[in-house]
């Protein structure tokens, strides 16, 4: 197996590359093959120069006439596969054939009329598919003249010039098709890179953030607590080692992509962590989340992470109410989520990482984010649309 360069992904090593040049000498002489077995219509002309029923000088012209249509041929076809050529110099090698073509059948007899099918692949694999409308006939039109010059109707070469012709224009536009395929599967890989990684900072933003001001507000207390209350500063030391433990296992979950944080789980931490900063709080109990998708509660656990963190970090508030509501919208029933605190928002320098985090997370779970001062302090409202209460009750 071998790896493309463009998405990544495992290929198996006979498969051939379309619209790719050769990258290895077995891919090299692959193509060789498939482009070398079309050579066969070039057995008459070279029967025909080696009859004798040519005069020396016209022997010699015709074998160089036809070593140089045969050149300006494999160079076209075979480069125009991986790296096609620019159109000035396309033009310059198409012109050639369309001279060296009826220029040789004209002048050395009808067994040359098979040069006619490689000008007609030639139009057909590297021009636009309008010009090769109308040059492939127009190859057809010429190819019917010269062998009249001759007495011959060459009915098999005169359908198998426009039929090759033609099959070469559906093959060069399989070819530019699998192209863009393949750039389109490198743009969506890239993509993908992009959000995933996207997500693991939001995810590590969020967990580090939390967990460590909880550690430093439990760091701060226990020194606190040391010199006249061993013990309370004993507790406080376990409760470190528990939060960093956690913060741990989240960060690996996070890395993997596994988790998802659950808003009755969140709202006790939130209990812990605005005590331990010695914030008075206001956190319901247990949550109503019938109907809640689980990328929506999720959405709401991290929306609240992020709030609560911010009200210990830099708020400087003393108070903070959490409520979980029920609300019928426009939009439909939805369940909103609403932290307020009564200290200063923080430094007003416009949203951080962490609100524009919550912002996305919200988005992608069909949700809305507010977030600012208000007349006593800061609030934060997170919204996810629910089921209706009638799908809850049915079991939909």
């Amino acid at each position: 197996m071998t790896e493309d360069r463009q998405t990544g992904e495992a290929r198996p090593e006979h498969q051939v590359r379309i619209g790719q040049g050769p990258r290895s000498r077995r891919e090299l002489m692959v193509k060789v093959l498939w482009i070398g077995v079309w050579l066969v219509f070039l057995s008459s002309p070279v029967k025909d120069l080696a009859s004798g029923h040519h005069t020396t000088g016209a022997t010699a012209g015709g074998a160089i006439g036809l070593a140089v249509f045969v050149t300006a041929y494999l160079t076209l076809v075979f480069r125009n596969i991986g790296r096609p050529f620019s159109p000035r110099v396309v033009v310059s090698l198409l012109s050639a054939l369309a001279v060296l073509a009826p220029l040789l059948s004209y002048t050395l007899g009808g067994a040359w009329l098979g040069l006619f099918v490689y000008l007609s692949v030639g139009c057909g694999a590297t021009l636009p598919v309008r010009a090769a409308c109308w040059s492939i006939p127009a190859a057809t039109v010429v190819m019917y003249l010269v062998g009249l010059r001759w007495n011959e109707k060459a009915d098999e070469t005169l359908l198998l010039v426009p039929l090759i012709g033609f099959a070469m224009v559906g093959v060069g536009q399989l070819v530019r098709t699998t192209i863009e395929l393949r750039k389109a599967r490198a743009t969506v890989a890239q993509l993908a890179a992009n959000e995933e990684r996207l997500r693991l900072a939001r995810d590590l933003h969020d967990l580090l953030g939390h967990s460590l001001s909880l550690i430093t507000l439990k760091s701060e207390l226990a020194g606190r607590m040391l010199p006249g209350q061993p013990d309370k500063a004993a507790q406080q030391v376990a409760d470190i080692e528990q939060v960093s433990r956690q913060a741990l296992v989240d960060v690996r979950e996070a890395v993997t992509g596994y988790r998802r944080p659950r808003l009755a789980a969140e709202l006790a931490g939130v209990q812990v962590a605005l005590t331990a900063a010695g914030v008075a709080a206001e956190v319901p109990a247990e949550p109503d989340l019938a109907g809640v998708p689980e990328e929506a509660e999720s959405a709401l656990a991290w929306a609240l992470r992020e709030a609560v963190t911010n009200v210990v970090r830099h708020s400087g508030a003393d108070r903070c109410a959490v409520r979980l509501l029920r609300r019928q919208t426009l939009d439909g029933p939805v369940l909103e989520l609403c932290v307020e605190d009564d200290g200063s928002g923080g430094s007003g320098a416009g949203p951080g990482n962490g609100l524009t985090g919550l912002t996305e997370r919200l988005e992608k779970a069909g949700g809305t984010l507010e977030a600012g001062r208000v007349r006593h302090g800061f609030r934060l409202v997170a919204r996810v649309p629910t089921a209706p209460a009638a799908d809850v009750g049915s079991g939909a």
